[in-house]
């Protein structure tokens, strides 16, 4: 599309400086003909609508996007004058889109301030896990995700917390009372047979 719309402006470009040695009495007489050429085939066509490529609504869309919509209106174009300002929306829209792509996809890392105050925290508290040390951060007043406080201790190499709080006991230290195995509650069918 690329080297059509580069073909089609450069010989827009001639076709211009062929305009300029021309009269106005001459530019008049050719914008009659081109219209009453235009007339013909929208008579022609009827119903069936033009088919433009990419580069030829590129180069239509640039030509008229400065004329006000009243003389657009009046132009005898192939298109509707809401069309050729859809096109110039589009050709801004992906302009636009291609300019403000992230040149690396995915998520920002971390900064490293905030991946150093983790790790200090983490070793100078070793009974502290994740979910803790997020807390912390977000008390101090730092918006970090928790999957991302994992995530650093992770790529740190830094165990959960039960390893790390060096605790010798058969259970690890965070197994409280409430999460030894406790009898299974009877299933609803044999709530139902028993009653």
């Amino acid at each position: 599309m690329l080297a059509r719309l580069a073909f089609l402006g450069l010989t827009n470009t001639f076709a211009l400086l062929r305009l300029i040695p021309m009269s106005n009495r001459d530019k008049d007489i050719e914008i009659l003909a081109l219209r009453h050429q235009i007339g013909v085939l929208q008579r022609q066509l009827g119903d069936t609508r033009v088919r433009f490529s990419p580069a030829d609504r590129a180069l239509l869309a640039a030509l008229v996007h400065r004329l006000p919509r009243q003389i657009l209106h009046r132009l005898r174009l192939l298109v509707r004058p809401d069309t050729i300002l859809r096109w110039h929306r589009d050709l801004h829209r992906r302009r636009h889109a291609r300019v403000s792509r992230p040149k690396r996809p995915g998520r920002p890392r971390t900064i490293r301030s905030i991946r150093q105050l983790v790790l200090r925290l983490a070793k100078e508290n070793p009974n502290w896990g994740y979910r803790r040390i997020h807390g912390e951060l977000l008390v101090l007043g730092l918006k970090v995700a928790a999957s991302t406080v994992w995530q650093i201790l992770t790529d740190a190499s830094i165990n959960p917390a039960p390893k790390r709080c060096g605790c010798r006991k058969p259970r690890p230290c965070w197994s409280t009372p409430f999460a030894r195995h406790r009898p299974r509650p009877r299933s609803r069918q044999a709530i139902i047979t028993a009653g």
